[in-house]
């Protein structure tokens, strides 16, 4: 009986102290690139880079903070710009879509037309209000040399215009909205 009640109170002192080593969201730097641009992202948001993702007992008081403010448990990011970058980029397989974070990772994507290049594109909305700065499109290329992928410069130009496309279907998205 003895063994068994310090069993009991090793194994509950023991596990609440293993959770806590195992970390809440953790980020990987295939989901924003280099850390680096993952603080310029959370600048540009407005987030304190070193509070941001913090999780304390599984609860991130960042994110209750903000979707307070937001008005409830909805989206933390612009409706109107989220749909639109999904329309945008809806021609690449989608990998990954985060509406509260507002990250939109697509896959690699082929073009028909230029077999041996790919595109992936990562979309970052970065707020509630419909703005032009509200939206941030990083597209990487690749091209086949040798039988391998090698990773070649994209255009700036093509991040610029994806970003246009997806204002312009956003302020059509809210035309046709407010004509309901």
């Amino acid at each position: 009986m003895r063994n068994l009640v310090r069993t009991f109170l090793t194994l509950s002192v023991a596990l609440p102290l293993l959770a806590a080593c195992s970390g809440g969201r953790l980020v990987g730097n295939e989901e924003y690139g280099t850390d680096n641009q993952r603080e310029r992202i959370l600048r540009q948001t407005g987030a304190n880079p070193t509070t941001a993702g913090v999780v304390v007992f599984g609860v991130d008081r960042s994110r209750q903070q903000d979707q307070a403010a937001a008005g409830g448990g909805g989206m933390t990011v612009n409706a109107f710009l989220w749909r639109a970058t999904l329309d945008t980029l809806a021609f690449m397989p989608l990998a990954s879509a985060d509406p509260f974070g507002g990250v939109v990772i697509t896959d690699w994507y082929t073009p028909p037309q230029a077999p041996s290049e790919r595109f992936k594109a990562t979309a970052y909305v970065l707020g509630r209000q419909l703005r032009s700065d509200g939206v941030r499109v990083q597209l990487f290329r690749q091209v086949l040399r040798n039988g391998q992928w090698v990773d070649a410069p994209s255009s700036s130009t093509t991040n610029s215009e994806l970003e246009d496309r997806v204002l312009a279907r956003a302020r059509e998205l809210r035309s046709q909205s407010a004509s309901r």
